[in-house]
């Protein structure tokens, strides 16, 4: 029987005078007392003090020098991180001094210092002298580790959690790599800390060869900035910057660099990207979104983003159940080059109140909105010039019923009244109302079959009338120049994006839904649709599908596995079977791969600034061929200029202990503003230092022979 000890008289006075009112523990199978100054516990003994907890083999207890003579081997957990390993020690009754002999000191199961001694010092300092450190397993048939820092001393401070090294020999494979008299490391547990970052190093054949060395500066508990220089050969002299904080009610962050290079001699370049967000009261929030560059190439030859298209904005919102406000202003930056920001709406401001009610004495739902929108170009030159605000309204309604026979029927009505102010523009009278009515009725009738074998067809024919006005007042187009017809409006009131063009005359929607569900766990489903119209009031442009007096047919297959594998085919396509659209998306995941893949055509379309079809593939992926390497790639091919617009390697290697990323990519695109590029990237991380990388999950065993 074990032996269990909190309080052993006078023999532990001196164990309680140290550890004032929290009592130290004693376990062991057996407990004796020689003289009256010693007591020896043996066998599986454990001592707990605080959060320290000591295991050993034999602890004998010294009344006449205080200390714990341990015979391990032993294990001393301090907390949840540290694990302190020992083949023997003398230590203080609280754990918290004494020396630890062949001694081995793991921080969060990663990072392994060893020495010949380990000096604990007021519970807070371990002290290693001539000591090694390494987060990579050691086997006894390979016991070179793939890195290691040696040190004539290193001292762990457990309360800032920080490692100091004193006379550093860095070591690769067993090989001196490089020496530095003092060095200062975050130990695993410690998230944030005042440091440099991974480096990385970087090729272009724009910004020849570079090297990236990120510091990261903690301000406060709430607030940090990273600084990072980026020095290339010749070609560019750069420092990139991120600022966060996070405050009670909300939270920012930006990033931005500034750069003086070969690319635009004598220029400096710079762009700033922000976003943030914060609580107000009676559950609104204020967001803003930052984007700005000093050039159109900048992004691009920096490899920092692919937009061609900047906004920056400020709004607040709410959303409750059935209410919705916002209110925001939008600055709007083109970098297309065949754009010009002078005859663009580039100052937007809108508000929008959504609500929807239930009465019951009609029953269903009513939808009510209210919109304000006004934008400006900075342009004063007739029709390029055009600036507009409009004041929009409306009322919608909406009721269902189901019969016994399982067949369902919609009703709907909506009006929309819209009062436009123009100037900077002849060709249309500087105000205009308008008053667009709908009206739909709908019929569904599903039909479900379960099998013996248990699988399930679902069924559903769907048929809706639709009708708006032939003719409407004619006003600037700004939001509805794209439309198209997929499974999501086949049933729609309306086919165009915005409010600035409505369908209009006489239609019917015809579809058919069909869904196999099988026990196995997968699905396979297709849609098949057209839109007939009473007469062909030529208001969608050729290339829509939508065009003439009757639409194009659409049909989407679907299928969905239980081994993640989903595809889908959405095509546009006439009775001769000519595609307007076709759209194939794959994606394909697992523990050992990850694909997506997308392939689509489009024919040409004037209103869209598509003049010529267009056909392109792309795909990203991927494969972990071994436990510890993983292979990916991404590709985009033009079809139509029979040429690749981007492609991309990378190679990955991760144990316990490092982290390789070797990457490569090639964009065979150019413009007047971009050229083409190839970067080549590498970064090497070591584990074990800071809470940025865990190596816990690539943990390798030691072969047994």
């Amino acid at each position: 029987m074990r032996c269990l000890l909190v309080v052993l008289g006078w023999l532990l006075v001196p164990l309680l005078a140290h550890a004032q009112t929290t009592p130290a523990t004693l376990i062991a199978d057996r407990v004796t007392v020689e003289g009256n100054t010693r007591l020896v516990a043996e066998g599986h003994v454990e001592v707990l003090y605080n959060d320290d907890r000591l295991r050993a083999s034999r602890v004998t207890f010294d009344q006449d020098t205080g200390l714990l003579e341990i015979d391990g081997p032993l294990v001393m957990t301090s907390g949840e991180d540290t694990i302190l390993i020992a083949d023997s020690a003398s230590l203080s009754p609280e754990l918290t001094d004494g020396l630890l002999r062949s001694a081995r000191l793991v921080l969060q199961q990663q990072l392994q210092l060893a020495a010949a001694e380990l000096h604990r010092v007021g519970g807070r300092y371990s002290v290693l002298e001539k000591t090694v450190a390494s987060s990579c397993q050691v086997c006894a048939n390979n016991p070179v580790p793939l890195w290691q820092l040696r040190a004539r001393r290193i001292v762990h401070d457990q309360q800032e959690r920080q490692i100091y090294f004193d006379h550093t020999r860095f070591e690769v494979l067993g090989v001196p790599v490089f020496y530095l008299p003092r060095l200062r490391l975050p130990d695993p547990t410690l998230k944030r800390a005042t440091g440099f970052l991974t480096p990385s190093l970087k090729f272009s054949n724009e910004l020849g060869t570079g090297l990236k060395v990120p510091y990261f500066i903690t301000l406060g508990d709430h607030a940090d900035v990273t600084l990072t220089p980026y020095f290339s050969t010749d070609r560019t002299r750069t420092l990139e910057f991120r600022y966060r904080q996070a405050f009670r009610t909300g939270e920012i962050e930006f990033n931005g660099a500034v750069s003086r290079d070969d690319l635009r001699p004598g220029e400096t370049r710079s762009y700033l990207f922000g976003k943030g967000t914060f609580d107000l009261p009676r559950d609104y929030i204020l967001s803003f979104n930052l984007e700005s560059v000093s050039d159109r190439s900048y992004l691009r030859d920096y490899d920092y983003s692919n937009k061609d298209r900047l906004s920056s904005s400020v709004d607040i919102s709410r959303t409750r159940r059935d209410e919705f406000i916002i209110a925001e202003l939008i600055h709007l930056r083109s970098l297309r080059t065949s754009e010009n920001n002078r005859t663009l709406p580039t100052s937007i401001a809108q508000s929008t109140y959504h609500r929807r009610l239930y009465p019951a004495a009609v029953g269903g739902v009513v939808d009510l909105q209210l919109q304000a929108l006004g934008y400006a170009r900075t342009s004063d030159g007739d029709v390029i010039g055009r600036d507009v605000s409009r004041l929009s309204g409306q009322a919608a309604w909406q009721r269902g019923w189901t019969t016994r026979a399982g067949m369902q029927l919609t009703a709907q009505t909506e009006l929309n009244l819209d009062y436009y102010a123009i100037s900077d523009d002849s060709t249309f009278a500087n105000s205009i109302t308008r008053a667009t009515p709908f009206a739909a009725v709908e019929l569904r009738w599903p039909f479900s079959k379960t099998t013996g074998t248990g699988v399930t067809h679902v069924l559903e024919p769907v048929a809706q009338l639709a009708w708006s006005p032939t003719e409407s007042e004619n006003v600037p187009n700004e939001d509805s120049l794209s439309t198209e017809l997929d499974e999501g409006n086949l049933y729609a009131l309306n086919r165009f994006p915005g409010r600035d063009a409505f369908e209009r005359g006489l239609r019917g929607n015809l579809g058919l839904g069909w869904t196999r569900y099988d026990p196995a766990g997968w699905s396979l489903g297709t849609t098949v649709g057209r839109v007939f119209y009473a007469e062909n009031l030529n208001q969608f442009p050729t290339g829509s599908g939508l065009e003439g007096t009757s639409s194009d047919w659409l049909a989407m297959v679907q299928l969905r596995t239980a081994g993640n594998l989903e595809l889908t085919n959405r095509a546009i396509f006439d009775d001769g079977l000519g595609f307007t659209r076709d759209e194939l998306r794959l994606s394909w995941f697992n523990d050992t791969f990850d694909l997506s893949s997308t392939y689509i055509w489009q024919e040409a379309n004037i209103r869209e600034d598509r003049p010529r079809d267009s056909s392109e593939w792309t795909f990203a992926g991927s494969y972990k061929f071994r436990p510890n390497w993983k292979a990916k790639s991404n590709w985009r091919y033009d079809f139509i200029g029979d040429r690749a617009q981007r492609a991309g390697l990378g190679l990955q290697y991760a144990n316990e202990c490092i982290l390789v990323d070797v990457s490569l990519s090639r964009r065979f695109t150019s413009s007047t503003n971009v050229s083409p590029r190839t970067d080549f990237g590498l970064s090497v991380s070591l584990n074990g230092f800071g809470s940025g990388s865990d190596g816990t999950t690539f943990r390798r065993s030691c072969a047994r022979y």
